[in-house]
């Protein structure tokens, strides 16, 4: 009988003395994508505060907020590794565009464009959160902008690389992921090789990295991968390519010597890594189409027209000198003013330039240019050291903005069968967060950051076209950021729950 009594005691004692398990908020009947890229499995998932507490079995704990997945998938929230998202964030602070597609993170400061300095900008975003955390790279084409003002089209001098130096490290001493450039636009595009090298080496003794909109993705494409391969053997730095592409009818179906380069580059030592968008036409400045700033030449108008893309592939998604162009294609637009698609060309950009010059500001431009093959888009996204990308924005005409990562969950998982769902949302999560150098997220494990989307894997689908380009994908059912849901019932909650994402914290 005492030992009867001795026992019921100790079972009383550890009961008494057992944790509860309760939670503020409990996922349950998901099948879960951990974001490593192993096989999915049922559990359930606690949440405590910003914070995973517990996955795994957890049918006798409570909550305040039970949720029941109802068999759909769930996975860590989606970090989108080239973003232009943060443009005009206090009218967008419940980032639609982003949580509508099952975005929780966003990296911006892209195409060598940031802001400056990026202490007072990370200040007004701690001030005034929004729904998605941030984080943002050190622009070499501000910085330039800055040092060298309108006398940009020439080499920066030595003192002039100091200054852009200095407040580069001013950028990482304050959380910068690293140094970005865009070559092929204005005013990168005329700094030399050693100028931008001398910049990204600094990154080192911050552990920071370099991404590039390389100097070319068509004629010079070949010189432009030589030279970010060369700045990371150089700096010895992590280095991205922003956007892959091969964007030139002679490059079409060049992938694999593509990939060829980056994995001997890889074996040597330098980690060359990559982001990539689903879709086979780029949305950009009308004038990157000259990379030779030769905006005058109809002989290169007429090449630009047969090589890198057609007057039928080129649609006007801005044209804020003559707003009833935007949407037409070049070869409509040709037609409504009796000139050759050439001509037209040139014209276009030579209005551009006489607007700007009357009005000493920048005209409000973009066209959408189709230049890729769907078989490169799917060899290059599923290349192990490819993560996914949008590059889009809250407001831009191309539909990557609002459909990029449901994209590739319905055209590359389901339709064409080019990623499994562990590897696509790996490439979503966990695998751009290491190549960023994110802790704590990208993943569905205890102690991570709980951002966590559901979505069903029947119904997912991105929705966004040209025409429609801010509608919201179907599938995506719920979206928590740090612990807050931010979106459910195809629509923001009002919550804005985002953190700055500092290098390396």
């Amino acid at each position: 009988m005492k030992k009867i009594v001795f026992f019921l005691s100790i079972c009383i004692l550890f009961l008494a003395c057992s944790p509860k398990q309760v939670f503020d908020t409990v996922i349950r009947n998901g099948i879960i994508y951990d974001g490593s890229g192993s096989p999915s499995f049922k559990a359930d998932i606690g949440i405590n505060a910003d914070t995973i507490a517990f996955i795994g079995d957890l049918s006798k704990a409570s909550s305040t907020n039970e949720i029941d997945a109802k068999g759909n998938f769930i996975s860590p929230g989606f970090i989108d590794a080239h973003s232009h998202h943060d443009g005009n964030l206090n009218k967008n602070r419940n980032s639609l565009a982003n949580v509508s597609q099952g975005v929780t993170t966003i990296i911006t400061g892209q195409d060598g464009f940031s802001e400056y300095p990026l202490a007072t900008y990370f200040k007004q975003i701690s001030d005034t959160p929004i729904a998605v955390n941030i984080g943002s790279y050190s622009g070499h084409n501000t910085l330039r902008e800055i040092v060298l003002g309108k006398n940009f089209k020439r080499t920066a001098s030595i003192d002039e690389v100091e200054k852009m130096k200095t407040m580069f490290r001013e950028d990482m001493q304050v959380g910068a992921l690293g140094f970005s450039t865009g070559l092929e636009y204005d005013p990168g595009i005329y700094s030399s090789k050693e100028e931008v090298l001398e910049i990204a080496k600094e990154a080192k003794s911050f552990n920071g990295r370099y991404i590039s909109h390389i100097r070319s993705e068509d004629r010079y494409f070949w010189k432009a991968i030589q030279e970010i391969i060369e700045i990371g053997r150089q700096a010895a730095i992590p280095v991205q390519i922003s956007h892959v592409k091969l964007a030139m009818q002679s490059l079409l179906g060049k992938s694999d010597s593509l990939l060829h380069l980056l994995e001997d580059a890889r074996k040597e030592g330098i980690a060359i890594t990559c982001d990539i968008y689903p879709y086979d036409y780029w949305h950009s400045t009308i004038r990157v189409l000259f990379p030779d700033r030769n905006f005058t030449n109809e002989k290169e108008a007429a090449m630009i027209l047969k090589e890198i893309t057609l007057p039928k592939d080129i649609i006007m998604g801005y044209y804020e000198i003559q707003p009833a162009y935007e949407g037409k294609t070049l070869a409509e637009i040709a037609t409504i003013e009796n000139k050759t698609p050439a001509r037209m060309l040139v014209e276009l950009i030579a209005r551009i330039e006489a607007w700007e010059l009357k009005n000493n500001k920048p005209c409000h431009e973009g066209i959408m240019a189709r230049a890729m093959n769907d078989t490169d888009i799917q060899k290059l996204m599923a290349w192990p050291f490819t993560c996914i990308c949008s590059d889009g924005s809250n407001a831009g005409k191309h539909p990557r903005g609002y459909g990029s990562f449901t994209r590739v969950l319905n055209k590359y998982v389901k339709e064409t069968k080019t990623l499994k769902w562990e590897n696509a949302i790996y490439k979503m999560t966990s695998l751009t967060a290491s190549q960023l150098g994110i802790k704590k997220r990208g993943l569905l494990k205890p102690g991570y950051y709980a951002d966590i989307l559901v979505f069903n894997p029947e119904t997912v689908k991105d929705l966004a076209t040209i025409k429609e380009p801010q509608t919201i994908s179907e599938g995506i059912e719920k979206v928590w950021v740090n612990g807050k849901l931010v979106f459910e019932n195809k629509q923001a909650t009002g919550n804005y729950p985002g953190k700055i994402i500092l290098r390396n914290n």
